[in-house]
């Protein structure tokens, strides 16, 4: 794309919201084209080859449950492999880890599950009574009172061990928060989608689902483009009967027109780009370790319930994606929370010794022998879903602008779809006039 290039619509980010944005405008017939600065589409959904091992950017799972990715992904020909839906839990005082699995899903596991110890009736109660609106009324929790996940598990009365060691680690990874500060509505249907669905990995790794929405935007008639940094987007193009044209600036010194310019860029970069205020996030870091000999023949993810090192979760990830691993290893990830004061201070950070010892305990192993692949520092993994919870900021910037993200809806794969679809409707209504969502 040269300095003089034009056209009806630019999309900043090529990330799943961007993507699904660029195939709802692209289908209207309008001109489209997507500029992503890094050298392949995804944003925080890539996956990288490593000595033969195929890594995602961080621990990733994809929910088939998700409304937006039945409606908008092709799941079957990702080729999902999907996780057990239970935990390992390593508890104080016992030799083995300890298996809470989903009844229904794996009935063969209920013995198990019953002399866990983790599942006394009193907490599967306030357990029950914690998610059942969320299971038969999702939206009256959306739009009920909101508080947060810490303060909602003390009114139904959640205190023991499967609060303190099970849904405090397990959701920790997914959440990226250890306090329950988290939004209790957004933490309610987050865990419905787990207990409705069975999450999983594309057998190529996270990356293919990026990959397949660029196709359908590709088809649609986008032009998706990378290694195209974007430095600068602004008013001041040439006027048209549909207003004055956008000027969007490359870090290269090339310019682009166009009618309307969406940022679709995660929360660490969309403030340089738009005029919005900056999101809170919070931080991950995943470790990737290849091993021989798999610590474990579960592929169920492990959990600490003992809180005895930075470990929030782990998993033998070759035993559900195969093809994660060459022939005759194995791939393990390990999830801690990064601390913000790591952004700054790269002692504030787990250590690997800590690390390798805590998973060394977790799965009564010896891990210093495995081979550290990478460790992904993710400082803005996660926009944080803080109370009360939002699930539709405004899409319109004004002057032609639009913004569009997961930090726009909810923290999540499907909350980056339907951003991205929305956005995509307002923009074609305003500039064709077409029937949808206002995106407002």
């Amino acid at each position: 794309m040269e300095a003089s290039d034009e056209t009806d619509v630019v999309i900043v980010g090529a990330g799943l919201a961007g993507l699904r944005c660029a195939a709802r405008v692209a289908s209207s017939g309008l001109g489209v084209t997507v500029l992503e600065a890094a050298d392949a589409v995804g944003g925080r959904q890539r996956t990288d080859e490593v000595d033969g091992f195929r890594l995602d950017r961080g621990f990733q799972v994809l929910n088939p449950a998700y409304p937006a990715v039945h409606r908008w992904v092709d799941i079957e020909a990702l080729d999902l492999r999907r996780f057990p839906v239970g935990v390992e839990v390593r508890r104080d005082g016992r030799a083995d880890v300890a298996v809470l699995a989903h009844p229904l899903r794996h009935p063969g596991l209920l013995p198990a599950t019953l002399r866990s110890g983790l599942a006394a009736p009193r907490d599967l109660a306030a357990l029950t009574r914690w998610l059942a609106p969320a299971i038969a009324r999702p939206r009256s929790v959306i739009a009920g009172p909101d508080r947060t996940l810490a303060e909602a598990w003390d009114r139904v009365g959640l205190r023991g061990p499967l609060r303190t060691e099970v849904l405090e680690p397990f959701l920790a990874g997914v959440l990226a928060d250890d306090r329950g500060e988290t939004s209790d509505a957004f933490a309610r249907l987050l865990v419905r989608m787990f207990a409705l669905g069975r999450p999983g990995l594309p057998a190529a790794g996270i990356g293919a689902l990026p990959a397949q929405l660029a196709d359908v935007a590709r088809a649609a008639g986008a032009r998706v483009r990378t290694g195209a940094e974007v430095v600068r987007v602004r008013s001041g193009g040439a006027a048209t009967g549909r207003g004055r044209r956008i000027r969007v600036e490359f870090a290269s010194g090339g310019v682009v027109e166009a009618s309307a310019v969406v940022v679709a860029v995660g929360p660490e970069a969309v403030t340089r780009l738009a005029d919005v205020p900056a999101p809170p996030t919070r931080g991950l870091q995943t470790w990737w370790f290849a091993t021989a000999e798999a610590p474990t023949t579960s592929a169920m993810l492990a959990v600490d319930g003992r809180r005895a090192g930075p470990v929030v979760n782990a998993v033998v990830l070759s035993h559900t994606v195969p093809d994660s691993a060459p022939p005759g290893m194995h791939l393990v990830a390990a999830t801690n929370l990064l601390p913000a004061a790591a952004r700054s201070d790269p002692a504030a950070a787990p250590a690997e010794t800590d690390v390798r010892r805590q998973l060394g305990e977790i799965w009564a192993t010896d891990a210093s022998r495995w081979t550290l692949l990478r460790r992904d520092d993710l400082h803005d993994a996660l926009p944080a879903q803080l109370p009360p919870l939002s699930t539709r900021r405004p899409a319109r910037l004004g002057d032609g602008r639009y913004v569009g993200g997961d930090h726009r809806d909810t923290a999540s794969i499907q909350g980056a779809l339907v951003s991205g679809d929305r956005v995509g409707r307002a923009v074609v209504r305003d500039l064709l006039g077409a029937h949808g969502d206002t995106g407002s």
